[in-house]
């Protein structure tokens, strides 16, 4: 027995090894020997991983041969009733069995890579990146490639992407990858960005039993202000949402006309600065702000000329984001979370903000804006003062005198954690709830060293489910699961989308 004992300890002990070793033939190898079975529990995860690390360095594999078949330039059309690509994404799909979209989004992830991003193949063919990374970073600077954007600029992505990809989801690269295009590419992004909006639009689509969707397509800020609404009819309970949305009916419905500006959005928004590339103390500023009320709403017929999709796709669009701004507009009850009233919040930095600089601005769950767009927003903002300096906490901290936080100290926490710290997890901080990692009943500290923004699921996690956590001043923080594996959590800049 004792010698079976000491056989699965030197095996995971092994498989410790291999996690850390470049992924390769050698090592699916040696895995191919192992029976996960036969491990203990912290085995047979350490396993999985090695195992996941192994498909990068199969998957570069597959998208040479999928280059190999398409070829690296896309075909061009025989006649005028085939396309790009027919021939060839055909033969690739019945080969692999899947769908001919499916198989010309391999072909176009597969050529990206390999053509415009060497590092990130590199990285994947050793397992230091996922496929998931991988296929992020392709089709997130697809459009910027077809742009034709200097190569240096996509080296400086791919190697911000590739970086974070270390202690980050795929949908948390994704953004990364936005937010480099807006900051190192922003020509391109803010004539995406003109380009994408006039395509906004609204759609219905029938289900079975007697159900149907609709699907809004719309510019973040537009799409921020309805959810802004919807979460608030969602949080009236027995009935009271129902009550409130027939008297506003009632009250504001024979005001609206057909069509409606989408600016009437601007008076629900937030702003939030932070200063200072290259200055110690970045000065900031949040605004906060509740609704303003709306008496005497009037929303006019928006010209439409300049779009290129079907006018009514537009109308509809503006149309249900004007709804959801009246309703904000018009309604007197405060609902806080934290301590604040809703808002649409957005970081843009100082020079930005006064058009000395064209940087690209972070809305608040969604990710980096245009310039333009992130001062359009910002001009009717109440502001609310943040400094971004590391010495900022020192001013914010209270130590053992009070275990609510002030006011203060939580907008500071909502500012710098945006969403839940736990590894992977996007859930809004504004939703979430502040987390003492030493508690208080043990001597924990009412300060941002020792707080932090959990979403519910995580906090009971941590507090009951044996999963430990340590805080760090900057923000950052590690996790212990029950299993004694270590995740890191990156502290986020108040200029990066969480």
């Amino acid at each position: 027995m004792q010698n079976q004992t000491d056989e699965v300890r030197k095996i995971g002990e092994r498989i410790a090894e291999l996690l850390h070793l470049p992924a390769g033939i050698e090592v699916v190898n040696e895995l191919w020997e192992i029976k996960p079975e036969s491990l203990d529990y912290a085995g047979r995860v350490d396993y999985l991983a090695v195992l996941e690390k192994q498909s990068g360095w199969f998957n570069v594999w597959m998208q040479r041969a999928i280059v190999v078949v398409a070829g690296n330039e896309p075909s061009r059309a025989d006649s005028m009733y085939s396309g790009v690509d027919d021939s060839e994404r055909e033969e690739i799909a019945t080969a692999l069995r899947m769908s001919g979209s499916t198989a010309q989004g391999r072909i176009d992830v597969a050529r990206t890579l390999t053509q415009y991003f060497p590092g990130a193949t590199a990285a994947l063919a050793i397992g230091d990146i996922s496929p998931a990374h991988a296929n992020v970073i392709a089709r997130e600077s697809a459009q910027l490639i077809r742009q034709g954007v200097a190569p240096e600029v996509l080296k400086l992505i791919e190697d911000e992407a590739i970086a974070h990809a270390e202690f980050h989801t795929p949908a948390q690269v994704a953004n990364k990858v936005r937010s480099c295009i807006a900051m190192f590419a922003p020509d391109q992004f803010e004539a995406a960005a003109v380009e994408e909006k006039t395509t906004r639009k609204v759609s219905c689509y029938p289900n079975a039993n007697g159900m149907a969707t609709i699907v809004a397509f719309l510019p973040a800020p537009d799409a921020q202000t309805i959810m802004l609404a919807i979460d608030r009819l969602a949080n009236k309970t027995n009935g009271v949402a129902k009550e409130k949305l027939r008297a506003f009916q009632s009250q504001y419905g024979h005001r609206m006309r057909a069509s409606v500006n989408s600016p009437a959005t601007s008076n629900s928004q937030s702003a939030s600065i932070n200063s200072g590339a290259g200055i110690n103390s970045g000065a900031g500023i949040n605004s906060g702000a509740g609704i303003n009320s709306g008496a005497g709403i009037n929303f006019e017929l928006t010209d439409f000329s300049a779009d290129l999709m079907d006018p009514m796709d537009a109308h509809r669009a503006d149309a249900i984001t004007a709804i959801a701004a009246m309703f904000l507009e018009t309604n007197e009850d405060q609902v806080m979370n934290h301590g604040r009233p809703i808002t649409v919040n957005l970081t843009i930095d100082l020079p930005t903000l006064l058009g000395l600089a064209h940087n690209p601005g972070q809305l608040s769950g969604y990710g980096a804006i245009p310039a333009a767009v992130a001062r359009e927003l910002a001009a009717d903002g109440k502001w609310r003062k943040f400094i971004t300096d590391p010495t900022t906490g020192n001013l914010l901290d209270f130590g053992r005198e009070s275990y609510i936080p002030p006011q203060a100290l939580r907008d500071f926490l909502l500012a710098r954690d945006k969403t839940c710290r736990f590894p992977g997890c996007r859930r809004s901080g504004i939703k979430g709830e502040i987390d003492h990692a030493i508690p208080w009943e043990e001597g924990g500290e009412t300060s941002p060293t020792n707080l932090g923004l959990l979403c519910k699921r995580h906090h009971q996690l941590k507090t009951h489910g044996g999963w430990k956590l340590e805080s760090f001043q900057d923000g950052s923080c590690e996790w212990t699961s029950p299993l004694g594996k270590k995740r890191f959590v990156p502290a986020r800049p108040m200029d990066e989308v969480a």
